[in-house]
C-alpha cells in the first residue's frame, strides 16, 4: 500500500537523523536502520514482548490517542552507562529502571520524540510527548488487543551491542492523516530548501562525535607454534622498516601515514600524509 511506502520513507529517514543524534549524544558510533514495517494486531505486539520491558508511552498530540517506543533492556541499560559516564557495556539486569535511570530515559526519548516530529513535518506537526514508561507489556493497554497498529522495527548496533527499537502506531490514531501519508505529498513538501539552523545543529553533532583512531605499527604472519612459545624479550620482525611511515586508520578506513615516536610520557604518531578520499578498509 501507499501508506506502507510512505511510512519507509519518513523511518528511513528517522533512522539517518536518530542515528546522528545518538552518536552525538553517547559519544559512539552508532548504526540504526530499519528492519520491517508492518501491520499486526495490538495484541500480536504485546505477546512478543517479554516483561520487564521498556515500553515508552507517549501521546500523539494533536491526534487523539497515544504511541509506544519500545527499547530493549539491553540497549537502554548500556545507553544508561554511557550517559552516566561508563564505556557504554552496561550489565543487563532483569528489573524495572531506578527513579534516576527512569528520569534519564525520559529525557533521552523525548528528545527522540522530537526527531520524529521532524520526520513527520511534510505531513503533520506532531508535537508527542512522554506520558510513562510501562514495564509490563499486559499494562500498557493504549488500545484493545485487536486493533490494528502499525509496527516499525529497527536494528540498534553500537558499543558491540545489539538490539532492537520497535515504535507502535495505532492505525486507529493515524486514520485522520491517512489520505496525506503519500508518497507524492511527501516528496512535494518536501523539496522546500534545507534549514540553515538544522544543517548547523547537524554539524554540531557530527563535530562531537567520537571515533575510534587505531595505529598500525606493522603486520607479519607466524605460525601457531611459534605464537604458543612466544616469551618476553622475544624479537617478532614486521612488515616495516624503522624508517618508514606507518598507518594511521579512522574507524575502519585507513586515512593516514605517520611517523611513530614519543610525546612528554606517551606514545604517539605525526601524521606525515593524507591517503585521500575513502581511504582502503582495515584487514
Amino acid at each position: 500500500k501507499e501508506q506502507m511506502s510512505f511510512l519507509q520513507l519518513i523511518y528511513d529517514n528517522f533512522a539517518r537523523a536518530i542515528t546522528s543524534f545518538l552518536s552525538a549524544k553517547l559519544r559512539l558510533s552508532v548504526q540504526i536502520s530499519v528492519i520491517s514495517i508492518e501491520q499486526v494486531t495490538y495484541g500480536e505486539f504485546t505477546n512478543s514482548i517479554s516483561a520487564p520491558s521498556i515500553m515508552v508511552i507517549h501521546d500523539m498530540n494533536p491526534l487523539h490517542g497515544e504511541g509506544i517506543m519500545e527499547i530493549q533492556p539491553s540497549l537502554v541499560f548500556c545507553m544508561l552507562d554511557r550517559l552516566l559516564g561508563g564505556c557504554g557495556v552496561g550489565t543487563i539486569e532483569n528489573r524495572t529502571l531506578t527513579e534516576i535511570e527512569s528520569t534519564i530515559i525520559k529525557q533521552l526519548t523525548q528528545q527522540m520524540l522530537g526527531i520524529s516530529r521532524e520526520a513527520w513535518e511534510n505531513v503533520i506537526d506532531l508535537k508527542p510527548h512522554v506520558e510513562l514508561i510501562e514495564y509490563n507489556p499486559q499494562f500498557a493497554q493504549i488500545v484493545s488487543p485487536s486493533e490494528m497498529v502499525i509496527l516499525i522495527s529497527l536494528a540498534v548496533n553500537f558499543a558491540d551491542t545489539e538490539g532492537t527499537l520497535n515504535i507502535c502506531l495505532p492505525f486507529i490514531v493515524l486514520e485522520p492523516i491517512l489520505d496525506k501519508m503519500s508518497v507524492h505529498n511527501w516528496f512535494v513538501k518536501g523539496s522546500k530548501e534545507d534549514d540553515p539552523q538544522q544543517r548547523h545543529l547537524l554539524e554540531q553533532q557530527i563535530e562531537s562525535m567520537a571515533v575510534p583512531v587505531t595505529v598500525v605499527l606493522g603486520r607479519t604472519s607466524i605460525v601457531v607454534r611459534e605464537l604458543l612459545d612466544l616469551q618476553v624479550g622475544d624479537v617478532v620482525l614486521i612488515d616495516r622498516k624503522t624508517d618508514e611511515d606507518i598507518d594511521v586508520y579512522i574507524d575502519v578506513c585507513r586515512k593516514f601515514t605517520a611517523k611513530p615516536g614519543r610525546r612528554n610520557s606517551y606514545l604517539a604518531a605525526q601524521i606525515t600524509d593524507f591517503v585521500g578520499k575513502g581511504g582502503t578498509s582495515f584487514e
